[in-house]
């Protein structure tokens, strides 16, 4: 039950990055290439490129990120200083394994990790660690086409194992697949399942087939299934999770079409993955989308039994935004985090057109417990916009601070509602490099970082206005700071 502020004792509150995009560091001490690390620069309105050989005269600005690599003493101690208790991070595959077929891990990258894992305890952070988010090693790319051969599911279950061995005792949450449900379109499959093998060109001109796409999500639920099997069986101490990209929709009308429409698209878009993932088996409704979509996935022997073994323990889910589905037509559309949909006339917009809908993440969170009734946790909430630093050093973003304060109401809501809800980490407190455009621009954080779309700046770090609203909510757990 919640208590008198609002949300249970021992809330976890934090923040949420990935390697790939803050790290920096790309070809250091043994990192070998990702796929992230073949994407240049894009905008809201200009795809990024990618390119097979990474090209001299072209500006790839995950090579550099924030450079984390090199100054997260200092990060997670401002991460500290705003109250965190936890810090959802990622590990880069390709730092373990530097092409991810290698016999032995990189001892190096296993030493940078044991570093940031005791920087934050050290800090009373708990790390909960995303194994595979948004990247693999560019080897796999090459290789296997990534996940649409079932050959890297024993790769991914080695480096599991490797990491799981070495970092026991300083990590105890962990999620398998970032976003795994955007594996189901093209946009997503370009991080997710990463199947571009050979492909040059803008990312929008990437394509795959419901085929591939369906397979290589197949190869995955395989894979994070024994990998939770195995951690179960060999570490009891930890709690495995999913994490999916929850992007709620509406009908545009009370028309019994549109009902079904929506029906059909929350099926496909939300809960396909999470109904494998928690259950442990295809939904019912599986079969026809297959059929319709011509579909016949490839299952070895034992795939169902692993499936079925290897539930997660709690679920977690990135929320930024929602969309609207119709029948009717005429129905404008709205950009998004790789996933567009319907306008929703009655809500704002960030200023990369993702319409801000608080309500709706407690909507979601009721409709996910509800269906699912283990613990859940927001890991990724926040909003990307122009940030200006004013002549005196100051960042005044009060459309962040609006944006975090109507967000946290909504989720006190949802656990007076009667969802257990057991944390939320904002999507990304510190400024990183944009998964979907690559800019900096789009800024995301709490702290301000010094580095630009052209790849100049210092670096320096400087807390917004912002900051401080999230330290005031974290101290009081949520009782405070939201008027």
């Amino acid at each position: 039950m919640a208590n008198q502020q609002g949300f249970p004792q021992g809330f976890y509150w934090g923040g949420a990055t990935a390697a790939n995009q803050l790290e920096g560091a790309w070809d250091v001490d043994g990192r070998g290439p990702s796929v992230d690390d073949h994407f240049t620069g894009g905008t809201k309105d200009t795809p990024r490129t990618i390119t097979v050989d990474i090209r001299p005269d072209l500006l790839y600005p995950n090579h550099d990120g924030i450079d984390f690599y090199h100054r997260y003493e200092r990060d997670i101690e401002l991460f500290a200083e705003m109250g965190f208790n936890m810090y959802r991070m990622s590990i880069s595959w390709s730092r373990i394994f530097p092409n991810g077929d290698d016999e032995e891990p990189n001892e190096a990258g296993l030493a940078f990790y044991d570093g940031v894992f005791d920087c934050c305890r050290a800090h009373g952070i708990e790390p909960m660690v995303t194994l595979s988010h948004y990247e693999m090693p560019y080897h796999l790319v090459e290789k296997y086409n990534g996940w649409e051969s079932r050959e890297l599911i024993g790769l991914f279950e080695r480096y599991c194992r490797t990491v799981f061995a070495r970092y026991a005792g300083k990590v105890r949450y962990w999620l398998t697949f970032n976003e795994i449900n955007l594996g189901a379109s093209d946009a997503g499959n370009l991080f997710e399942t990463s199947m571009i093998r050979g492909f040059e060109g803008p990312a929008s001109e990437s394509h795959t087939t419901p085929q591939q796409r369906y397979q290589a999500l197949h190869h995955q639920f395989v894979a994070s299934a024994r990998v939770i099997r195995y951690a179960h069986e060999h570490y009891p101490e930890f709690r495995m999770g999913n994490m999916d990209c929850f992007v709620l929709t509406y009908p545009e009308t009370c028309d019994p079409a549109d009902q079904l429409a929506n029906m059909a698209e929350m099926r496909q878009r939300n809960w396909y993955c999470s109904d494998v993932q928690v259950r442990g088996a295809y939904p019912a409704y599986a079969r026809r989308y297959w059929r319709e979509h011509g579909i016949e996935l490839h299952m070895e022997p034992g795939d169902l039994d692993d499936i079925a073994a290897g539930t997660i323990d709690f679920y977690t889910f990135s929320y930024y935004m929602s969309n609207v589905v119709g029948t009717h037509g005429g129905l404008a559309k709205t950009d998004g985090n790789m996933v567009t949909g319907g306008k929703n006339p009655y809500l704002k917009s960030t200023d990369w057109g993702w319409q801000i809908d608080p309500d709706g993440l407690r909507f979601s969170l009721n409709e996910i417990y509800d269906r699912y009734q283990i613990p859940l946790f927001v890991v990724e909430n926040g909003m990307g916009a122009l940030d200006e630093v004013t002549p005196d050093g100051h960042v005044h973003d009060s459309y962040r601070t609006d944006y975090l304060k109507s967000h946290v109401r909504a989720m006190r809501e949802a656990v007076d509602d009667g969802v257990d809800l057991r944390g939320y980490t904002w999507w990304g407190p510190i400024d990183l490099v944009s998964a979907g455009t690559g800019e900096m621009r789009k800024r995301y954080g709490f702290i301000y970082v010094d580095k630009h779309d052209d790849g100049s700046g210092t670096y320096e770090r400087l807390r917004k206005d912002s900051f401080f609203a999230y330290q005031r909510i974290i101290r009081s757990n949520g009782a405070e700071g939201l008027d």
